[in-house]
């Protein structure tokens, strides 16, 4: 059964300021906890289109929204094609655009999913189970170089080089086929010292792994900035993250699209075409409460920010992810 606790689910409601006659996105509906919450505000006139590209995730949400009728629509797609989907229903904005980046409980717990160091099971890690690339794939024909840039970029892994070099070594005497191969692989390669700390020592590395099978970032700030571009004005994007490089993408393309550009001194009023698209709804993430913390340990890393837009949508404020 896919059953999963929706982080910040008050916060998400109220940050998105629901009107009931609103057309909103839940960009990574899973199993349907926010999106229940969206739709159960909407009346007659509302609308909630739901993304997923997890065939499990979304038959688990039709089946827990099935009362709310035509005012869900279900999307099998990556929220890369936000745009594109909205356009084919001739909808040219939406007052509120949701982006939850966890990764949905039953996706770890499942042990055949491939996310979880903690189960043994053939690596996978494909939110899609309809693409080709695996975490497999990755590790077992992926170059040297190519796996210490993920475990670095992707999992500030500062042993990414010995680990690389490990997975290399291992590799060319049999394939690399499970999750716990490759957990006992990442535990050779890290020194004793630091194994005994700083959380288990597969962790960075099967998150690196995981969002490079997903392209997790590429599509998240390709899709933002879609959002920009198709939230309407007064309507709201609202981004829930859950580690420090899709926080630091949204925290940066935040405060670009709600910066000033610089003016001349002279001039005594700043031009329209200055003026910023968007605003910051709230400055500093919003986090969960102590007791929601209590009830849901995977809200323990989760951050929230929210942006209203003020302005029409202008290319010059795009924000592009810079290390790549």
């Amino acid at each position: 059964m896919f059953k999963h606790d929706s982080v910040l689910r008050d916060d998400v409601l109220q940050g998105l300021n629901i009107r009931p006659d609103g057309t909103y996105v839940d960009c990574t509906v899973g199993g349907g906890g926010h999106a229940e919450s969206i739709v159960g505000c909407l009346g007659e006139e509302g609308m909630l289109m739901a993304f997923d590209q997890d065939w499990e995730a979304l038959e688990a949400a039709k089946n827990r929204l099935q009362t709310y009728g035509d005012r869900v629509e279900f999307i099998h797609a990556n929220f890369q094609e936000l745009e594109q989907q909205m356009t084919i229903r001739q909808l040219k904005s939406a007052d509120g655009i949701l982006f939850d980046l966890g990764v949905s409980s039953p996706q770890l717990d499942r042990g055949d999913r491939g996310f979880s160091y903690q189960q043994d099971a053939r690596l996978d890690m494909r939110m899609n189970q309809d693409q080709d690339l695996d975490a497999r794939d990755i590790v077992n024909e992926r170059s040297y170089e190519y796996l210490t840039k993920i475990f670095f970029h992707y999992g500030e892994e500062k042993f990414s080089k010995q680990i690389a070099r490990k997975i290399e070594a291992e590799r060319s005497k049999q394939p690399i086929e499970t999750t716990h191969q490759l957990v006992h692989i990442i535990k050779d390669a890290i020194p004793a010292p630091a194994r005994r700390k700083g959380g288990h020592p597969a962790k960075r590395i099967f998150q690196a792994l995981r969002i490079a099978v997903n392209d997790e970032l590429t599509a998240f700030n390709d899709a933002l900035h879609q959002a920009a571009r198709m939230t309407g004005i007064h309507g709201r994007i609202a981004v829930i993250t859950f580690h420090s490089l899709e926080d630091r993408l949204c925290k940066q393309a935040f405060k670009k699209w709600s910066t000033t550009k610089p003016v001349p001194k002279n001039l005594p009023v700043i031009p329209d075409d200055h003026k910023p698209p968007f605003q910051l709804v709230n400055k500093k993430p919003i986090i969960a409460s102590e007791q929601e913390l209590d009830t849901n340990r995977r809200s323990r890393s989760a951050k929230l920010r929210i942006a209203e837009k003020v302005r029409e949508w202008d290319e010059t404020f795009t924000y592009e992810e810079g290390w790549k």
